[in-house]
């Protein structure tokens, strides 16, 4: 079946927070509104927040991602976040071509320092970063892929379908502390894991990667309704590929599903890793313990039930 040229979709992402005791004081950033480039424009976004803040500031970040600060100054013993968006995807490497651009050694030597050499901006994925160490495991399993002359895209491709191969996808074998490389080891683990290890293995070889945060558009089985707030997030990476035409170099790649995303991820944010691009995160004063629950639900647009309360 043909991939859509564009694709209009509907994501509701909810975050609810129950407390033990009363938060005093609370102050959160947020991720919830996807980027909006040449290939993805957001058409209508809302952002609904109980208890309602005295304010609420929206702005780019450094990477051009939205996000959304705020503060609660009232006791509260629950708060909820729901972030809905009207997105209308395109695809972003319809007419990829990946034998084309440069070798691997010579994007990494673009990298390296030189007095007097222009600012490259896709640098600063090059490095490591929190969750995204450098390990010369991740380097030797790398090379598997990146023999000697080979572009970018067509050993990151190859890189792809090898970690998809000989790595399980296992819910819930993992948390946000396990470090990325035991999931390397055991070969298991959930999407932020999958892209974790993959920018690790292209940064320990030097070149520039970046962590995506988004959605992706899921299909119920034949025969069955989509289930409303059953989907989650997800994570995939993009490796820059010089002389690449489309997206300034940058080609999306998502190991968890063995694919280059086109009009089913939506993006929300680019960062080092998963820490950059938290979606919802704060500091509080009170509250005791928690119960997380967190409900997404990704569709066509015109698929949508009434009963997602989408803004229209």
């Amino acid at each position: 079946m043909n991939t859509p040229a564009s694709r209009p979709l509907a994501v509701v992402h909810e975050t609810r927070y129950r407390y033990d005791a009363p938060v005093e004081l609370a102050h959160h950033l947020s991720y919830l509104r996807p980027r909006q480039d040449q290939a993805q424009t957001v058409e209508v976004h809302t952002l609904d927040i109980l208890p309602v803040p005295g304010r609420v500031q929206q702005d780019l970040d450094a990477q051009g991602n939205w996000r959304s600060i705020f503060a609660l100054s009232a006791p509260h013993e629950e708060l909820v976040v729901r972030a809905c968006s009207r997105v209308l995807v395109r695809g972003r490497h319809r007419d990829l071509d990946p034998a084309a651009g440069l070798s691997w050694e010579a994007a990494t030597a673009r990298l390296r320092y030189r007095a007097g050499a222009p600012y490259a901006p896709e640098a600063e994925y090059a490095f490591p970063s929190p969750y995204v160490p450098l390990h010369g495991l991740l380097r030797d399993y790398a090379l598997e892929s990146f023999t000697p002359g080979r572009p970018v895209a067509q050993a990151a491709i190859d890189l792809m379908h090898r970690l998809h191969a000989r790595f399980t996808y296992a819910p819930a074998s993992t948390q946000l502390t396990t470090p990325m490389i035991e999931a390397f080891e055991e070969k298991r683990g959930v999407c932020q894991d999958y892209a974790h290890v993959m920018l690790g293995c292209l940064r320990a070889l030097g070149l520039a990667a970046r962590y995506v945060s988004g959605y992706l558009l899921s299909k119920p089985p034949a025969g069955r309704p989509r289930l409303i707030g059953a989907d989650a997030s997800h994570a995939w990476l993009a490796v820059h590929c010089p002389g690449l035409p489309d997206n300034g170099g940058w080609l999306d790649l998502d190991p968890t599903n063995d694919l280059i995303p086109s009009t089913e991820h939506v993006i929300l944010a680019y960062g080092r890793d998963y820490g950059d691009v938290t979606p919802l995160r704060g500091v509080i004063r009170g509250g005791g313990g928690h119960e997380l629950s967190v409900h997404v639900t990704v569709m066509p647009w015109d698929d949508a039930p009434a009963q997602l309360g989408l803004p229209q």
